[in-house]
């Protein structure tokens, strides 16, 4: 009995203990804070972080980089901006003198310019193509480019003049560096806000009249386009683009077309058009009908756009087609390589049922570009015309130069130089045709008769001069 006395007086003392020390601990949590979740840089989380020299209240600091950032957008990239990322957003049109894709290279007069200003800043240039004036107006207020490189009219004026000379209802005219109701091309643009704020600056190619554009606000961009620009770049530009387009940018030696016409030898390299033709799916001698048209059988010749060897193969497609560029220069190589492409070139014109005019096609596309030519079929379907049959399209090719025909709803890859393509297949086949024993190189191109399955081409061609292919034999003891 006693024991129990005594552990009921004990469990009673510890009972009293443990109350004083749930009590303490109590009274010790409640003068702590909270623990807070930390940040891997011992900021609690949620909490901004404050910058140098700023203040310690995130909350307003974060509002006010807010607004700036904002404002930044509105007045577009700056220069230092554009250099620190690295590249310059063109906006532009597709077209002849604006842009365009050529030989998987940017063309125009309008992207060279800009190409110039992205060189002479120091970053690289991308392009973003648009549909007309209200939709660059609208990616350059989105900050989704940099620089209008299109020669806008300087007189469209926010709620003042269009282009077509009138007068909005309601609002005065005036006010510099600003759109109107009307684009260059007729459409209405966006309106209010600071939708249309433009700053002109850059190209101006007629005294004043037309001028590209940034974002109004944008003074570095602009100033540094003012300062860069001189009229003289223009005439540069366009003597440059002229040599890029022309065979003389292509450095090669011009042999004879025909090495021995007594004995039927075309080329050295004849061996390897009638070891190939077969992968081709075409004729040994329109294999190297094409390879004169491309090189003029100098396994040595580039282009400025980076084309290389016999058949004038870009790195890209050499990529693609598993040609190392070590080897891009050698004779078979490339030969096999272009050979390969043809075959899989007619492959996209499975659709062509006449074996021989699938090959023109493929032709034609190994110039232009696939997707320009079914641009061009598809036009011909449009308007009543076989889209299976070469004279057929290649009207349309040659009218993919024009406006009304690039800018077609049905048409999905804009301008292309068609003339320059049809003149293509035009020689391959004239050529063709005097190597199968045809008339004469000096007739003309597009006569009334034809070679085995084939039509007759454009122009004139004469031969390589003579010491030329006297020197050629020479080397080649032919």
């Amino acid at each position: 009995m006693l024991f129990f006395r005594t552990f009921a007086v004990a469990m009673r003392k510890k009972l009293y203990l443990y109350a004083l020390y749930s009590l303490f601990l109590l009274a010790s949590c409640a003068d702590k804070k909270p623990q807070q979740e930390l940040t891997p840089w011992g900021t609690p989380v949620g909490e901004v972080e404050a910058m140098d020299g700023s203040d310690e209240d995130g909350s307003d600091k974060n509002a006010a980089d807010g607004d700036a950032g904002a404002q930044a957008q509105q007045r577009g990239l700056s220069l230092s901006d554009i250099q620190d990322n690295g590249e310059l957003i063109m906006l532009t049109v597709n077209g002849p003198t604006t842009y365009y894709d050529y030989h998987n290279h940017g063309m125009g007069l309008q992207y060279l310019l800009c190409e110039k200003f992205a060189q002479q800043i120091g970053v690289s240039l991308r392009v973003e193509e648009c549909k007309d004036t209200t939709e660059m107006i609208q990616k350059l207020q989105k900050g989704e480019g940099d620089i209008i490189a299109v020669p806008l009219p300087r007189h469209i004026l926010k709620g003042g003049k269009s282009s077509a000379g009138k007068t909005s209802p309601g609002k005065s005219s005036g006010g510099k560096n600003q759109t109107a109701g009307k684009s260059s091309d007729g459409k209405t643009l966006p309106d209010g806000n600071h939708a249309a704020d433009l700053q002109f600056c850059g190209v101006t190619p007629d005294n004043g009249k037309t001028q590209w554009a940034v974002i109004g606000g944008n003074k570095s961009l602009a100033d540094t386009l003012n300062g860069w620009f001189k009229p003289k770049l223009i005439a540069e530009v366009k003597k440059e683009e002229s040599f890029l387009l022309s065979t003389a940018s292509i450095r090669r030696h011009v042999y004879s077309p025909f090495l021995n016409r007594s004995k039927g030898v075309i080329s050295r390299y004849d061996h390897l058009f009638m070891r190939y033709s077969g992968t081709a799916r075409m004729d040994w001698r329109l294999m190297a009908a094409q390879c004169y048209q491309e090189s003029c059988f100098d396994p040595n010749a580039k282009s400025w756009a980076g084309a290389c060897g016999l058949m004038q193969i870009m790195p890209s497609t050499a990529a693609h087609l598993g040609l190392p560029m070590s080897a891009i220069h050698d004779a078979e190589a490339n030969v096999a390589a272009a050979a390969r492409y043809m075959a899989e070139l007619q492959g996209h014109f499975s659709d062509v049922g006449d074996p021989a005019q699938r090959a023109l096609f493929a032709l034609a596309a190994y110039n232009g570009g696939f997707h320009h030519i079914r641009d061009a079929m598809a036009l011909t379907r449009k308007h009543g015309g076989n889209p299976q049959n070469w004279g057929h399209v290649r009207e349309y090719v040659l009218r993919l130069t024009q406006p009304a025909y690039y800018r077609d709803p049905a048409v999905k890859y804009g301008f292309m130089r068609g003339t320059e393509t049809a003149d293509y297949v035009d020689r391959i086949r004239a050529r063709w045709s005097e190597y199968c024993g045809g008339a004469s190189f000096h007739e003309s191109y597009r006569g009334g008769s034809r070679g085995p399955g084939i039509g007759r081409g454009t122009d004139s061609f004469n031969g390589a001069p003579v010491k030329s292919k006297r020197n050629y034999q020479r080397k080649y003891h032919i």
